[in-house]
């Protein structure tokens, strides 16, 4: 059995304000792309495939030249959609009946080992798994007449990466055309008949979305380490 990651990095950086793609801009003192591969590389036997973009793969050997990056993994070619990124890292692979593939965002940089090795044994017994924490904040539902509707958070889930199946199950759920409703890949393989289980996510797993992001990364790493 192996266990593979495939780690989706296809942002632009528009909504950061940037023109360096947010996956590229310094953490720390490296990428925050490279902090993401680091995270995986260090569960042993995990084999990681980073889905970049053409466009973006020279500027991305040139960073690891430039930080001494020799952490192995092998780079495949993005898709148009995320959709696509995810089913181009799938076909990359020479997949066995029992192994177990986690698809993780790019710049989530500070996922944990114990939440990986989490994902990878409850996709092992159950096909899928994702992380969710609970939802803090009230929320309302937009109605399509107008005005909105309070939800019961109770009820609710905020859902993170890395998402982890079974790794062929997972290749078969993403050989169709694209649908709206395909939100992330636990959506995919449910669509196929799937089943996903929810593992306990972590608050310190933060998406690198706005810039006050990653000041609150670096205050994270400064008080792991």
């Amino acid at each position: 059995m192996t266990h593979y990651a495939i780690i989706v990095a296809g942002g632009s950086g528009t909504r950061f304000g940037s023109q360096i793609p947010k996956q590229f801009l310094p953490l720390a003192g490296k990428p925050v792309l490279m902090h993401t591969i680091e995270r995986f590389a260090r569960c042993p036997g995990t084999q990681v495939v980073l889905v970049l973009p053409q466009a973006q793969q020279d500027y991305w050997q040139s960073l690891c030249a430039e930080h001494g990056f020799d952490v192995p993994h092998s780079v495949v070619n993005g898709g148009d959609s995320r959709f696509q990124s995810v089913k181009n890292g799938l076909l990359s692979l020479s997949l066995a009946e029992d192994d177990i593939v986690a698809v993780h965002d790019g710049v989530r940089p500070l996922v944990s080992q114990a939440l990986i090795a989490a994902t990878f044994q409850a996709a092992k017994q159950f096909g899928g798994a994702i992380p969710a924490t609970p939802v803090t904040d009230s929320v309302r539902q937009l109605l399509p007449e107008g005005g909105s509707v309070a939800l019961d958070r109770a009820s609710l889930r905020a859902v993170q990466t890395p998402q982890t199946f079974r790794a062929l199950e997972l290749l078969r759920a993403y050989d169709v055309p694209f649908e709206p409703f395909f939100t992330d890949d636990a959506s995919v393989y449910e669509h196929a008949g799937g089943h996903v289980a929810l593992v306990t996510g972590e608050t310190t797993n933060i998406k690198i979305t706005h810039p006050i992001d990653i000041t609150i990364a670096e205050h994270i790493i400064a008080s792991q380490s």
